[in-house]
């Protein structure tokens, strides 16, 4: 396993609370880096008291990322506690019940929109302030394997993970020249809560899903965590607006 050293640097992370975000705020704390964990409610606070007992740089913050006023805090919150920032993972998001198209309602769709894109981009917004200003950083957003297919059912969510890769590489053309590094990471069937609960709510078990993967398992949140750090790595330092399948060979077949 590759380690990193990322002392006297600082790491953001959304929908740190558990599932991908909480596996790469240890990931990054282990290394060294300072780690704002941020998610919505309180239950991010529990996670980053167990990291800082353990005698990590960590701080907890609630946020919903779909409220701008609350992305600017956070991220401001986070410079002001560690007094920079480094890396930045655009991790938080929801899934949508699965609905066909013309049956979903416009509040189900913004509410996907709102969160999974547009509050990636509200993120992206505050981060880049400070990111350009030191003349450096790295991004990672979340998309999905969902950002290169489609699925039946799941177009609020579909279109917004699409959405992330077109504003990734965006970004990245426009900040490359800065110094900043913008990349995306697509998760496949990643062995998260969400996951979890969408599978046995639409009457699946894990089985069938296993089916479909050419690894023949389920990804690991670590596993997610182990790319984003070397995206945000000095070894990927060539690396700009990628959109990197993480996904046991499903976009393969």
């Amino acid at each position: 396993m590759i380690t990193y050293d990322f002392s006297g640097q600082v790491a953001l992370i959304t929908g740190a609370g558990s599932g991908m975000g909480l596996a790469t705020a240890k990931a990054f704390a282990k290394a060294g880096a300072s780690v704002a964990m941020s998610d919505i409610g309180d239950g991010v606070k529990q996670a980053a008291e167990e990291l800082t007992a353990a005698g990590h740089h960590v701080l907890a913050i609630s946020c919903d990322i779909a409220e701008e006023e609350q992305v600017r805090k956070m991220v401001d919150q986070t410079v002001d506690t560690f007094g920079r920032l480094d890396f930045a993972f655009n991790n938080a998001g929801v899934m949508q019940p699965n609905i066909s198209t013309s049956e979903m309602s416009s509040e189900q769709w913004d509410h996907v929109q709102g969160i999974n894109l547009r509050g990636v981009w509200l993120c992206l917004k505050y981060e880049l302030q400070h990111m350009q200003q030191q003349g450096s950083g790295a991004v990672v957003n979340c998309s999905s394997v969902g950002g290169f297919i489609a699925t039946a059912g799941l177009g609020g969510y579909i279109s917004s993970k699409h959405g992330v890769i077109g504003l990734t590489k965006t970004a990245a053309i426009e900040y490359a020249p800065k110094g900043i590094r913008i990349n995306a990471v697509c998760p496949g069937t990643i062995r998260t809560p969400m996951v979890e609960k969408m599978i046995t709510g639409e009457g699946f078990n894990m089985e069938d899903f296993v089916r479909l993967i050419p690894l023949g398992r389920l990804g690991r949140p670590e596993e997610i965590a182990n790319a984003v750090l070397w995206l945000c790595s000095s070894d990927s330092s060539y690396m700009i607006g990628h959109a990197l399948p993480v996904d046991g060979g499903l976009l393969v077949i």
